[in-house]
């Protein structure tokens, strides 16, 4: 079994999210934030989640207030801003740290498995930084933020 399906983490709800449900899907991870020039993408990875969902795609948010100060709200009203301005219904998940001593064991592992493209360390640069994740639990791609989430859909339809 994968080290992915071990994780586990908080919702925004304050309920405990078991990565081992996960199990048989693809899953994209996106660490995201609400007042940032990339927080339009929501947009973007809710039309992924709604095109394949069905096929077995789960898009996961993690909400990070380590870029800009970018994401200062409560998980409550991040919860509320998602689902009012961009109609989210894909989980996601209490606000962590991607970068730092206090990394979210997720994002400690999704960063040991896929360094960014051209760096040298596999720190999270900003905002939005994506991971596929295959069926087998196994972390096939990166994306920076710049990279849409439509621009991820040939990937994501490959491993479907």
């Amino acid at each position: 079994m994968s080290d992915f399906y071990q994780l586990s983490a908080i919702d925004i709800t304050g309920q405990n999210f078991e990565f081992s449900q996960l199990m048989d899907r693809v899953v994209l991870i996106v660490n995201t934030a609400s007042k940032c020039g990339f927080t339009s993408q929501y947009q973007g990875l809710q039309a992924l989640f709604e095109q394949y969902q069905q096929q077995g795609l789960v898009v996961i948010g993690f909400p990070c207030n380590q870029f800009g100060q970018q994401e200062p709200d409560t998980n409550v009203k991040i919860g509320e801003f998602c689902k009012l301005n961009y109609g989210v219904s894909f989980p996601m998940m209490a606000k962590i740290n991607v970068k730092g001593d206090q990394t979210h064991p997720v994002y400690r592992f999704l960063k040991s498995q896929k360094r960014g493209k051209g760096i040298l360390t596999d720190e999270i640069k900003w905002n939005f930084t994506k991971f596929l994740i295959n069926r087998d639990g196994e972390v096939v791609n990166r994306y920076a933020p710049t990279t849409k989430p439509e621009e991820i859909g040939a990937d994501i339809v490959k491993i479907l």
